[in-house]
């Protein structure tokens, strides 16, 4: 029976700068735990990579695991905390009773505790919102940097598959476990070598494949989730767009098989090759995305949070970047309140990090008083908070220039939430029947569309009900069940 082994250097490399998972983590490991469950840990293993990225070693499933939990608990806790903290000026409002940080963390804690309460109480959130914008920034900036040093490490240093290097000296709690038991010595021709995430950091990547390929006669395996920085530059860092074009130029092509998240975005990996003279193994072929993850039991309330009451505001789940389009939201939203009473039209809450490019965006929420209390920027959400704001929304929305798929739309539906959706890639595969659309680029129609439903509510009521009743979610078994038929049946090579 042919070995599946999974690379999951990624995963590890996003925690270090990450306190919580992204879609693509999240899909990552759901897939990879489904697959653990169909087929069981001999024939699914996993990997990181060997010193200066030269090789690959094996790791336990009890590993990814473990860091996965990390990312799902308490980091986005101890988050929203510290900017409580810095708003309110308590050392009290810090964590639950229940999380006790480490002792770094505690002090860090008591010192800006200590800070924030020689602050003017009237300055407290405005400092605290900056001082958070300020944090991400610079967290970003960290990964940037490192994903760049990285890189270019990795141009300097030889790779040997050959020899197996020393396995480096563990840094941190995710790192921990033991190696196990087997190793990529192990594989025999006609295993796989997979990946499920993002590891285009890895610019010698291509190398590393192509020599396993040759060594151990094993094939390869990738999912892709879209190809923004090739169709989309000017919504990602210029530092992005040049790894990922290097990245996927050069691995691609050694893919015996190719997988997509969406229809679409299969579509757009095929033409952009066929453009660009890339001789592809095989046809992309989508998989099936899961519907969200689970709805985890709401989340106690945490001091410093600023809850909206259920069945009052609008909803978008989602990283603040540009690419996803919330300025469009403020801006329908500032001319609702305009145009409208304002105790018909809902808040509008804001629900994920702070990312990039979305300065200008912040500054203007601030100027705006984030529209006198009816936008809500609700930063970090755990995954019990997400289950609070979903169920309490009259209905979401998720006006994405481009997209993948759209986890957050499915999200919604299977809430029993509506979705007011942009038209365009993946989105409509993702909303289909149930949701509605708009044009991303065009704020008056998406005007039109909003305040439709707002100005309907025995309407809005009745399309709950069509959701609850129709919407049919998809387990993420599906997904791995797909992934091993790609496997298995590898779909033939375009024309």
């Amino acid at each position: 029976m042919q070995t599946i082994w999974i690379d999951v250097e990624d995963l590890f490399d996003y925690a270090r700068a990450n306190p919580r998972p992204s879609g693509i983590q999240r899909v990552e490991f759901e897939i990879c735990r489904c697959l653990v469950k169909a087929a069981g840990e001999g024939p699914v293993r996993f990997l990181r990579h060997t010193a200066g990225g030269t090789g690959f070693r094996a790791v336990p499933w009890s590993a990814v695991e473990s860091l996965f939990a990390g990312l799902s608990s308490t980091a986005s806790a101890e988050e929203a905390a510290e900017g409580a903290m810095l708003a309110t000026g308590t050392q009290s409002a810090s964590i639950p009773e229940s999380i006790v940080p480490p002792p770094p963390r505690r002090l860090r804690r008591r010192l800006l505790s200590w800070c924030a309460r020689r602050v003017p109480e009237r300055v407290r959130p405005v400092l605290g919102n900056a001082v958070l914008l300020q944090i991400g920034a610079l967290r970003q900036a960290v990964q940037a940097g490192q994903i760049a040093w990285e890189a270019m490490l990795q141009r300097r240093e030889p790779v040997l598959l050959q020899q197996k290097p020393a396995a480096p000296a563990e840094s941190g709690p995710q790192d921990a476990a033991a190696e196990a038991p087997d190793d990529f010595r192990d594989a025999q021709p006609g295993d796989i070598l997979l990946v499920l995430g993002s590891p285009w950091f890895h610019q010698r990547y291509a190398e590393l494949v192509a020599s396993a390929k040759r060594e151990k006669g094993i094939r390869f395996g990738v999912l892709l989730y879209d190809i923004i920085p090739l169709r989309r530059p000017e919504f990602c860092d210029h530092s992005l767009v040049d790894l990922f074009s290097g990245w996927l130029g050069s691995t691609l092509p050694h893919a015996d098989v190719v997988m997509a998240i969406s229809q679409a975005s299969a579509d757009d990996i095929a033409l952009y090759a066929s453009q660009n003279g890339w001789k592809l193994l095989a046809r992309p072929v989508a998989i099936p995305m899961g519907t969200g993850f689970g709805h985890p039991a709401p989340a106690a309330r945490l001091p410093g949070r600023e809850y909206p009451e259920a069945g009052s505001y609008a909803l978008i789940v989602s990283t603040i970047e540009a690419r996803k389009n919330h300025l469009l939201l403020f801006r329908v939203w500032r001319r609702m309140l305009e145009e409208m009473p304002r105790e018909q039209v809902p808040t509008l809450v804001f629900a994920g990090r702070v990312g990039w490019m979305v300065q200008d965006l912040m500054q203007q929420l601030k100027n705006a008083d984030y529209l006198d209390g009816k936008l809500v920027l609700f930063q970090d959400p755990t995954d019990g908070e997400l289950t609070t704001l979903y169920q309490g929304a009259q209905f979401t929305l998720f006006p994405s220039f481009y997209e993948g798929w759209g986890l957050p739309v499915t999200e919604s539906l299977s809430f029993g939430k509506p979705c007011i959706i942009s038209n365009t890639t993946s989105l409509p595969e993702a909303g289909g029947a149930l949701a509605r659309y708009f044009d991303p680029e065009n704020t008056t129609e998406a005007y039109r569309v909003v305040r439709e439903v707002v100005e309907d509510p025995e309407g809005l009521r009745n399309w709950q009900a069509r959701v609850a009743r129709d919407f049919r979610p998809v387990v993420w078994d599906e997904a791995a069940a797909a992934v091993l038929r790609a496997i298995e049946q590898p779909a033939e090579a375009p024309v």
